[in-house]
Order: C-alpha cells, then sequence, then structure tokens
C-alpha cells in the first residue's frame, strides 16, 4: 500500500503531461459567429464543387480564399481538382482549424492556411480567387482584382461585384454562385494591320470590365464593331470587309500590342483559306 501512495503524485504528473500534449482540438466555430468583417458561415459542399469546376480549376492553378474559415474550399481545390491552394483567415483559431482539417484530409502539402487580412496579404498569383464576402468587402476589393492577370477567375458565393456582370451564375438548389474572368484592358486607339485590304485601320475600342464598343476607321470611313467581347486576355469581334463580306478577328491583348488572325469562315469546305495574321500597336493619347 505504502508503493501505490508513492505512486500516486507520478501518475498524475504524467497524465497533465499527456493532457498539455495534446492537440488543441477543443476550437469548434459556431455558425454566425462574428469575425473582423463578416460572420462566419461555411458554403455548402454542394456549391463549392460547382463554383471550382465553374472555375475550371486544373491542378495548374493556384487557388485562393478570402476569408478561407475552416479551410473547405482550399481543401476541396486540393482534394477534387488537384490545384494547388492557400487561405487567408483573419481568427487565428479558424486559421489552425482550417490548417489541421488540410492534415486529416491528406492536403497539407498543397493546401496552406495564412492567419492575416485579406486587405494586406498578396494573392496577385492566384489564378482563382473564390469569395464568400459581403458586396461592400467585394467592391473594395475589386480594384485590386481587376488588376490581377488577365484571365484569372474569380467566384463567389452569393453576393455580386457590383455593375461589372457575372460571366455565369452558378445555381444549387436555392444557392447561388457567380463566376468573373479578370479582362485585360483593351481601352483606346489601336493601329491595325492585316485586316482588310484597304490597308491599316485604326480601331477604337470603349471597354466597362469585359463588355466592349468600338469602330473600325479607313481614313473617313467608320463602321461598328459587330459582337465584341474580351474574355480574359482574348479580344473578339466582328466587321464588314471592303467586298461586303462578315469577317471575324480573334486578337490576344499582349500589354501595348495585339496579335491574331481572321478566323473562319466556319463549316465544311473543300479549300482552307490561307491564315491571315493581325496585328496591332496601341496608340498613344
Amino acid at each position: 500500500m505504502p508503493k501505490l501512495t508513492r505512486l500516486w503524485p507520478l501518475a498524475a504528473l504524467l497524465l497533465l503531461q499527456a493532457c498539455s500534449s495534446l492537440p488543441t482540438e477543443i476550437y469548434a466555430p459556431k455558425l454566425g459567429q462574428m469575425g473582423k468583417d463578416v460572420m462566419w458561415l461555411p458554403t455548402r459542399d454542394e456549391l463549392v464543387t460547382q463554383m471550382l469546376a465553374a472555375a475550371r480549376v486544373t491542378p495548374e492553378d493556384e487557388v485562393v480564399d478570402l476569408g478561407a474559415g475552416d479551410g473547405k474550399i482550399p481543401i476541396a481545390a486540393a482534394r477534387q481538382f488537384g490545384a494547388r491552394a492557400w487561405g487567408i483567415e483573419y481568427n487565428k483559431d479558424l486559421a489552425a482549424l482550417a490548417q489541421r482539417n488540410a492534415q486529416r484530409a491528406g492536403v497539407a502539402d498543397r493546401v496552406r492556411i495564412v492567419h492575416g487580412d485579406i486587405f494586406k496579404e498578396d494573392f496577385s498569383k492566384a489564378s482563382v480567387v473564390t469569395l464568400y464576402l459581403l458586396e461592400e468587402l467585394n467592391a473594395q476589393l475589386r480594384p485590386t482584382i481587376l488588376k490581377m492577370r488577365p484571365g484569372t477567375r474569380v467566384v463567389s458565393n452569393s453576393f455580386s461585384m457590383g455593375d461589372w456582370e457575372p460571366d455565369q451564375v452558378i445555381r444549387v438548389g436555392g444557392h447561388t454562385g457567380y463566376l468573373w474572368t479578370v479582362p485585360a484592358v483593351a481601352a483606346g486607339q489601336w493601329a491595325v494591320q492585316g485586316l482588310d485590304r484597304r490597308g491599316p485601320v485604326l480601331l477604337n475600342l470603349t471597354q466597362r470590365h469585359q463588355r466592349l464598343g468600338g469602330s473600325l476607321a479607313w481614313g473617313s470611313q467608320v463602321q461598328p464593331l459587330l459582337g465584341a467581347r474580351i474574355d480574359g486576355a482574348q479580344l473578339h469581334f466582328s466587321f464588314i470587309n471592303a467586298d461586303g463580306q462578315l469577317q471575324a478577328a480573334k486578337l490576344q491583348v499582349q500589354g501595348q500590342t495585339l496579335a491574331g488572325e481572321l478566323v473562319g469562315p466556319y463549316g465544311m469546305i473543300e479549300v482552307q483559306p490561307e491564315v491571315v495574321k493581325v496585328s496591332g500597336q496601341r496608340v498613344a493619347d
């Protein structure tokens, strides 16, 4: 009996040490708990999958989730789509939980969660941005997002981007997501070669996000563009050439230059026409 009495303090010490070495798994976020700017509400699994699918996520992508919460979206991007993903979470306990969730899911080598502020962290190299914020926060982030590389895909749960119209509305049950593609800056005047046998033309473009308008001018002859649009850095428009035929152009916006070709005609024809190369240079104001 004296031996047992002497062992009790040792057993109690070992128990305390064991408890202190256990991971801090007791943190459990509550639905609706307030954070820095928004309350925590996780995106439904089905909507997560559809949003990432709409953004065409691949293993080549870097996905960033602004306001990562428990890490659900970065983990799904890595597990289901093979992407490298990270999240920015202001609540340090949630950020730690999200990193543990990535470890449990077996994707900690491809997912990291940063304890930080979405308005201070640099996410400019991401190719896909995911959001579940309020409209006013989206509005604050929009100038930063629009400066990202053209072709960057942006998906948001529930909340829009003001007058930046979505390229796609995603509906899953009673839940809604939105997809945008960051457009290149195409607005302005361009001197373009190769569009028409009449020679060089002046291309004038007006732009509001991905929506375009404009005209082509050969000297005093001016005609409006038909069906002008921009998808990332790819500029599309049609026009009527000198022979009265409808022509379509597909050009890549590369900073101060354009490069591409005339497209078509489509369908089964015996002799494919020679590819006509088109190039352009931005005209200084």
